[in-house]
């Protein structure tokens, strides 16, 4: 299973405002069938793995739970459930619920969606494998980051899909 963090950035390395949007980001022209797209990516995504934050972005802006995978919500918090959902809430250490992960996937790959810092723990206990950035066409100035940890990674492929630079590396595992 390849761990993957598939994310969009601002050009000054933020994910969100400092409140948690996205609207600046869904406001810029990206073609959905073009490089390095959405489609592609989630035919090989057997789970989600998520903060408490995207999840209830996702719930805010979503009539219904866009995802068949089942998803690891990682919260100590209460939060409701839509309805044909497989969400599974959890809490503490990544490294603890990994198998658990593994074994939910299911033979296909993990996505770690939104939240820099989630992606950060999986890249702390040498977790995390991919990291794609879609770099969009703005600054913000502020705001939630793309991933704060200090990582190296390998380049394994650059592409233009409109306005976005787009970005596919490989992350170089640490030797603890």
């Amino acid at each position: 299973m390849t761990v993957h963090y598939y994310t969009s950035s601002s050009l000054d390395g933020f994910i969100a405002t400092a409140d948690h949007s996205l609207g600046w980001l869904l406001k810029q022209d990206f073609d959905e069938d073009g490089p390095m797209n959405y489609t592609e990516f989630m035919k090989d995504i057997g789970v989600l793995v998520m903060g408490s934050s995207t999840y209830e972005w996702l719930l805010a802006e979503s009539e219904s739970w866009p995802y068949e995978q089942p998803a690891f919500v990682l919260t100590s918090r209460e939060l409701p459930v839509p309805t044909g959902s497989n969400i599974r809430f959890r809490q503490g250490n990544v490294r603890d619920l990994f198998d658990e992960i593994v074994t939910v996937a299911n033979g296909k790959d993990a996505w770690v969606m939104g939240g820099g810092d989630l992606a950060g723990q999986f890249a702390d206990e040498n977790l995390l494998d991919e990291v794609w950035v879609q770099f969009a066409p703005a600054t913000l100035g502020s705001g939630q980051p793309l991933l704060p940890r200090a990582l190296d990674v390998e380049l394994l492929e650059v592409a233009q899909n409109r306005g976005f630079m787009c970005g596919h590396y490989r992350v170089l595992k640490s030797e603890n």
